[in-house]
């Protein structure tokens, strides 16, 4: 489909789900863009909720999606595809009008409205894999879902950044942006559903193709996923924290290394997962473990020096950080044999899920203990859980990635 001098532009399309569903992805993540960093504020500032009420029904609605998990693997083992991603869509919808319908002061209906955004939002990544898995075969899925991964960073940076734009109206504005999000969800699950993408039940597939009909373990994947998450949140977290607060650097620095982080993984997403396709997937996912452990020790070895070169130097690591981000993204998503897809698929995901909630705590649990806690944890951490999918494969936990008949494993 693709080499890193030809990647065709069409041939991606198709292989993540034809032209429809890209149009889907795109203003689906434009929607999510213009709403979710400002889901707080809009509990905050329109329906007059206090920070940490309106944080901790946020938090409740996060695990009500990692809870939800479970059913949605089972469902895409049924042979659902684009149904469970319209699904998703439309979960959203709903919360969204719970949104625009609570009063102000009314906290249970933002409850509500969270819990159904944290469903879709849980969902979502899973039901689109599978989708994409059941289009594409072989390295061509990694390649298409690098692909949407980066068409996704675009339009939620273009919707984030018009969101910012809108502010300025203050409540009237918050309450428009949450409407046209609504309307944004609801045409993409459309364009979702009409792509009409199914698969063969689990149980339907010959039984000397389908091996053990348990869904994998994949312990070890797991585990490390939780950790390799954190870099999601490096530079929305951990670097503001770091650059305004400890090296009183202006907010503008931040800033940039966000923009920078999003151009990076719109522009590199592809082109470095077609390279790393020479190599095995779990190879290409402990190679990224190593590359984000040494970032980590970069912003170590940045925040030691001198007042004067500690924030470049740091600016300059993330883009090391960003480039194992772009390698984690490209390698990670679980990809088990047919039978169990949805269920391995919706395990990847709770850890991820887990992850993304708890590394906000860790690490502003750990950047006021200082450099070493913050970095030098991480760091470990990472390198340990590169250490231990690297080990696994010796181990032969997982079955080969090259039989497409079977489906790919890590």
């Amino acid at each position: 489909m693709a080499t890193l001098t030809g990647i065709r532009p069409r041939a991606l399309v198709r292989a993540s789900g034809g032209p429809r569903y890209a149009v889907a992805l795109a203003v689906d993540a434009l929607g999510t863009g213009l709403l979710r960093p400002f889901l707080l504020l809009y509990g905050v500032t329109v329906l007059r909720l206090s920070a940490p009420v309106t944080g901790i029904a946020m938090t409740a609605g996060i695990v009500a999606g990692l809870v939800c998990m479970p059913a949605v693997g089972r469902w895409l083992d049924r042979g659902a595809r684009s149904t469970v991603v319209a699904a998703s869509m439309l979960v959203r919808v709903l919360g969204v009008a719970l949104l625009l319908a609570a009063p102000a002061g009314h906290m249970w209906l933002f409850a509500a409205a969270a819990l159904f955004l944290g469903v879709g939002n849980q969902a979502w990544p899973a039901a689109h894999a599978a989708l994409v898995a059941t289009v594409a075969r072989g390295r061509e899925r990694d390649t298409a879902l690098a692909w949407a991964h980066a068409l996704r960073n675009a339009a939620l940076g273009i919707g984030a950044l018009l969101a910012t734009v809108c502010l300025a109206g203050g409540t009237t504005a918050l309450r428009a942006l949450a409407a046209v999000t609504s309307l944004a969800y609801l045409a993409a699950a459309v364009l979702a559903w009409s792509v009409h993408v199914h698969a063969h039940p689990a149980g339907a597939a010959p039984a000397n193709d389908q091996g053990d009909r348990a869904a994998p373990r994949m312990s070890a994947l797991l585990a490390a996923n939780v950790v390799y998450v954190f870099c999601l949140n490096v530079p929305e977290i951990a670097l503001p924290l770091v650059l305004v607060t400890q090296l009183h650097a202006s907010p503008v620095w931040p800033a940039a290394v966000f923009v920078a982080n999003t151009v990076l993984v719109v522009t590199l997403q592809v082109p470095v997962t077609v390279l790393m396709s020479r190599f095995s997937r779990r190879t290409v996912l402990a190679l990224s473990g190593v590359v984000l452990a040494a970032s980590y020790a970069g912003f170590l070895a940045a925040t030691s020096l001198g007042h004067g070169w500690a924030v470049p130097a740091v600016a300059m690591v993330s883009v090391v950080c960003t480039i194992g981000e772009i390698i984690y993204a490209g390698s990670a998503t679980a990809l088990a044999p047919a039978h169990a897809l949805g269920r391995a698929l919706a395990r990847f995901q709770l850890s991820t899920g887990f992850g993304l909630a708890v590394s906000p705590a860790v690490i502003t649990a750990l950047a006021p203990l200082g450099p070493v806690a913050l970095w030098g944890s991480l760091a470990a951490a990472t390198l340990l859980s590169a250490s231990a999918v690297a080990t696994e494969k010796d181990r032969g936990a997982q079955p080969s990635s090259h039989d497409p008949r079977r489906g790919a494993s890590l």
